[in-house]
C-alpha cells in the first residue's frame, strides 16, 4: 500500500470514533483531519515522540486524542507511512474546551474514559504535562490572558517539556485578514457569539513566549489553507 493510501487508512480510523457522535462531530472531524496540515506535521516532524503527558487546551471535540489513537493502531498493525518516525505510544492525553458541547461530542467519540472537561483555560487547573498544544486559541484572550495562561502552561511542563502553539501570523497580510474574517464567521455560526481577537505578528509572539521562559522555532502551518498560520514549537527553559 503507497503512503498516500495509508494516510487515508489513517484518516478513516481518525474520524470513525465520530459516527457515535453525530453527523456534525463525523463530518467536521474529517474535513478538519484531512485539511489542516498541523496535524500531519505532528506525526510527520515526530514531535510528540517521548511524551508521555499531553495536554491538549481548547481541545474541541477531541480531534488530536483521537488522531494519536489512531495513529498508535495503525503503527502497531503496520499501516504506516515508510518515511514518518514512529508514532507516539502509550499517551496520557487530557484536554480542556470552553463549549460543553464541544466536550459532550468529545465524550461520544472517545469513550467514557477519555480525558475530555469542560473548563475555561484561563483558570482551569493544569496538572503536569509533558507537552502542551494550544491550537488557534489564544488570539481569543486579552494580551494579560494571553501572557498568564502561557506562565501556567511553563508551570505545569518540565524543563525541556514541550509546548506547541499554533498562532495566525499578524503581519500575514490579506491571508492574516482573511484567517480573521473566517475565524470571526466561525465563533457566530457554531457559538452564537462575536469575540474579539487579539492577535500578535510571529517576532511578538516569539518574544512573550521568551518572558515566559520558552526558547521557540517557527514552521509555517497553512499549508494548501489560504490562512497566515504558524507553529511555533516551544521548549521549556
Amino acid at each position: 500500500m503507497n503512503d498516500a493510501r495509508l494516510y487515508a487508512a489513517l484518516l478513516d480510523a481518525a474520524c470513525e470514533p465520530y459516527r457515535n457522535a453525530g453527523r456534525f462531530a463525523y463530518h467536521f472531524a474529517r474535513g478538519k483531519l484531512r485539511t489542516d496540515p498541523v496535524y500531519r506535521a505532528i506525526l510527520e516532524l515526530g514531535l510528540l515522540l517521548g511524551r508521555a503527558r499531553v495536554l491538549d487546551l481548547g481541545c474541541g471535540q477531541g480531534l488530536l486524542t483521537a488522531w494519536l489513537r489512531a495513529a498508535e493502531r495503525c503503527y502497531d498493525r503496520g499501516s504506516w507511512p515508510r518515511a514518518w518516525p514512529p508514532a507516539p505510544h502509550s499517551l496520557s492525553t487530557r484536554g480542556i474546551d470552553l463549549m460543553a458541547r464541544n466536550v459532550e461530542r468529545a465524550h461520544c467519540a472517545l469513550g467514557p474514559g477519555s480525558q475530555v472537561s469542560q473548563a475555561d483555560i484561563r483558570s482551569a487547573a493544569f496538572g503536569a504535562a509533558d507537552a502542551v498544544v494550544i491550537l488557534d486559541v489564544l488570539h481569543y484572550m486579552t494580551p494579560p490572558a494571553q501572557r498568564e495562561v502561557l506562565q501556567r502552561v511553563r508551570a505545569a511542563l518540565p524543563a525541556s517539556g514541550l509546548l506547541l502553539l499554533r498562532v495566525a501570523d499578524a503581519g500575514g497580510s490579506l491571508r492574516f485578514r482573511y484567517g480573521q474574517w473566517i475565524d470571526t464567521l466561525a465563533m457566530l455560526l457554531r457559538a452564537h457569539v462575536f469575540v474579539d481577537q487579539h492577535c500578535r505578528s510571529v517576532a511578538q509572539w516569539r518574544v512573550l513566549l521568551q518572558e515566559c521562559r520558552f526558547d521557540s522555532e517557527i514552521k509555517p502551518m497553512s499549508q494548501g489553507t489560504p490562512f497566515a498560520n504558524v507553529l511555533l514549537i516551544a521548549h521549556a527553559i
